[in-house]
């Protein structure tokens, strides 16, 4: 089977927020039936793809994405 490289795993992070952001977060994700971490990936995600469409020097955009000239 093959494995993911190092930089594709996912590794245990933390973050620091009051408690009624906490549970907002909680509230989403229960909405959509995915976990906390799911939820913060996802919304990390959209936001970079919105404010960097073609990528940056570190990170390209996935083969087959449509990018802007």
């Amino acid at each position: 089977m093959p494995t993911k490289d190092q930089s594709r795993r996912a590794k245990v992070r933390t973050f620091s927020a009051p408690d009624r952001d906490h549970e907002m977060l909680d509230a989403i994700a229960r909405y959509h039936g995915s976990s906390k971490s799911a939820m913060i990936a996802g919304l990390i995600r959209k936001e970079f793809w919105r404010v960097f469409p073609n990528g940056t020097e570190t990170i390209p955009p996935d083969e087959g994405a449509q990018v802007k000239p």
